[in-house]
Parts: structure tokens; sequence; C-alpha cells
């Protein structure tokens, strides 16, 4: 699909993937709708009619990613229904509208969805082992794209993205937690030995783009991260390397119950059948990240 010229609808366009895709697709010359709560025009993504109304003002739509969901997973524990409320009932919203308006294609985006690894890297044949209701959601997600697409040919990819860090990324997240610490000249963390896919949200972006233009028609599912894994003492230590002062650092050594110690994505599937793979290193982006938070 060339997109430019195209009509794109993002749900959660104002979220941290959201915008960074929708300033990627209007420099492309793509026409993007925000379907968000807080945009100017908001729309619950729960509410069937309001999202109905939303869409009904325009004629039709090329392409739809679906990124709208409340995520973070401490949050999803505390409110269970709410989160499969939005990111379930949201979902279903999203392709009824899809399959009301004959969109040919809709990028629905997921995590987290492997649990504790039986092996790595983690491939997309892995076994899902959702570990919270934010994970069940998106695999309650993913069998509604799949049914949509085996009971009305609807094109849906899945792009299972792993840790996402990046410029204005939320508070609540590793990184920027990490970040909003710095300058008092301490940092204290709960756990340093945890290992993470981290992803860097410029690549996540090119991943969201290539599966656009490449050739639809079925069902697939493809991992979105670096192929590596690191610490959250590893993370530390480059932030401290790039901001460039002197730190000290203490962990709580206190471990999340399920805590999964090590995850790393295999890429292939997306390196062969989208032409996507990350160009940006961790140490690399997070010296990007340093010099914009500050």
């Amino acid at each position: 699909m060339e997109l430019k010229g195209k009509r794109i609808l993002i749900t959660g366009a104002r979220g941290f993937v959201g915008a960074h895709l929708s300033r990627e697709l209007e420099r492309r010359g793509a026409e993007v709708i925000a379907l968000d709560a807080r945009g100017d025009d908001p729309a619950d993504i729960r509410d069937w009619q309001k999202v109905r109304n939303f869409v009904s003002k325009f004629a039709k739509f090329d392409l739809v990613y679906h990124l709208a969901a409340l995520m973070f997973v401490p949050y999803s524990f505390k409110n269970p229904r709410e989160t499969y409320e939005v990111n379930v009932l949201g979902t279903l919203n999203v392709l009824e509208i899809c399959r009301l308006q004959n969109v040919s294609r809709v990028v629905f985006a997921s995590s987290y969805v492997y649990g504790q690894p039986k092996y790595l890297p983690v491939d997309e044949e892995h076994p899902l082992q959702p570990t919270s209701p934010y994970a069940w959601s998106k695999v309650l997600g993913e069998n509604l794209c799949r049914a949509y697409h085996q009971d009305y040919g609807l094109d849906c990819s899945i792009l299972r993205v792993f840790n996402i860090y990046g410029e204005g990324q939320s508070d609540s997240f590793l990184i920027p937690s990490i970040a909003r610490q710095l300058p008092t000249g301490r940092i204290q963390l709960n756990d340093p030995e945890p290992r993470r896919d981290f992803v860097y949200i410029d690549d996540v972006v090119q991943s969201y783009i290539k599966v656009a233009e490449c050739e639809g028609g079925e069902f697939e599912v493809y991992n979105i991260g670096s192929g590596a894994s690191y610490s959250v003492n590893d993370v530390v230590t480059y932030m401290i390397e790039a901001w460039g002062q002197d730190v000290e650092v203490t962990y709580r050594q206190e471990r999340r119950k399920g805590e999964i110690e090590n995850v790393v994505a295999n890429i292939q599937k997306a390196k062969k059948k989208l032409g996507w793979e990350p160009l940006i290193a961790l140490p690399q982006g997070l010296a990007r990240y340093i010099r914009w938070y500050r």
C-alpha cells in the first residue's frame, strides 16, 4: 500500500506510539484521522454509538491502526473491568467499524502475551501465556482479529511489540522513571536483574509503516523487538553514562510477584516478510532519550 494520499484512522492517536506514528504518516503524505478520548472530538472507544457517529463523518478509510488501550500492567491488576472494557470491547468496536465500512486492513497493537518464556528467543509460535488482565485483554483482542479475518476476510496484522521506550513515554515506565531521578543525583529501584528486549520508538514506528506497505490479505503476527535483552542495571548504567554526571544507585532487592527474569524477541519473521529491522541499539537510543529529556 502506498501511504501517500491514504486516509488512515488511528485509535489512541494522541498516546505515546500514536503521536509518533501520526507525525510519520503525515510526513509521508497520508491523511490521519485521530480517534482518541483526549481529542477535540472525543469518542470513548467502548461506546459503540459514539465510535460509529465519529467515523460516519468520513466516507472511507484505507487503513486502521488500533493502538488505543489501557496498557500499564499494575493498573490492570487494580482495574480489571476497565482494562477489559477498553481493550476488548474497544477492539470489537473497531473491527465492526472495519466490517461495516469495508476497510481493507487493520493493524492491531499487542504485547506481553508470551508470559514466562519456555525458550529464547521467543518466536511467534511460542505458546501464549498471559499473566495479567492487560495481557489477557491483548490475547482476547488478537482472537477477535482472527475471528473477523476468518468470518469476514478482514486483513489483520498483529504487531507484538516488546518493551518500547523513547521520547514522550509515560513516567510510570522504567526508563522515564530513571530519567526523572537523574537530576537528584540518586536513583532507587526495586530489582537490578530482570532482562527485557527494549526497542526504540522510531524503530517501532517504522514497523507500523512497513506492515502497512507490505502486500496484505492474510492474518499475520509479527514480533517487534531489538533481538537482544538488557537488565535493569544495564539500562541504568547506559543512562548514567549519557547523563555524564555521578549518580548514586541503590536497589531495594524487591522482586515483583511472577517476575519474568529474561525475555528476548525472535524478529526473523519481521525481517524476512516486512523487510523491517531495528536500527537503533539501546545505548544509542538511551543517549537520544537523555538529550531529549534535558
